[in-house]
């Protein structure tokens, strides 16, 4: 499944999408950067409510294929500017992490 597949599919908005066709090939949900920065993994989908500019380095650090912020969650322009700058997608989902992680279960 690409990151194209995932919003044609699910209905998730594209706030950067400078790579659509990057394969995702596994997910993690996490909020504690740290912890994330040490457990994602390359290709996977990171499933987050956090907004802040340290959101795109360390989906930069993970070389995650696509953040996920869950609940609606949007960013402000700048924080998209620097994510379209490092070439990373990243994509909002009207659901919990919960949710948004159930709808990639079994597709991914």
């Amino acid at each position: 499944m690409t990151v194209n597949d995932l919003i044609n599919e699910f209905g998730f908005e594209a706030l950067s999408l400078p790579d659509g066709e990057r394969e995702i090939n596994g997910a993690y949900i996490g909020d504690l950067l740290s912890w994330v920065m040490g457990r994602a993994q390359a290709d996977n989908a990171w499933i987050t409510i956090m907004s802040n500019i340290n959101v795109i380095a360390v989906a930069s650090l993970a070389d995650v294929a696509c953040v996920i912020l869950a609940e609606g969650v949007k960013l402000d322009e700048e924080i998209i500017e620097a994510a379209r700058q490092k070439d990373i997608n990243v994509l909002t989902s009207p659901l919990p992490a919960y949710e948004t992680a159930e709808k990639l279960f079994g597709r991914i």
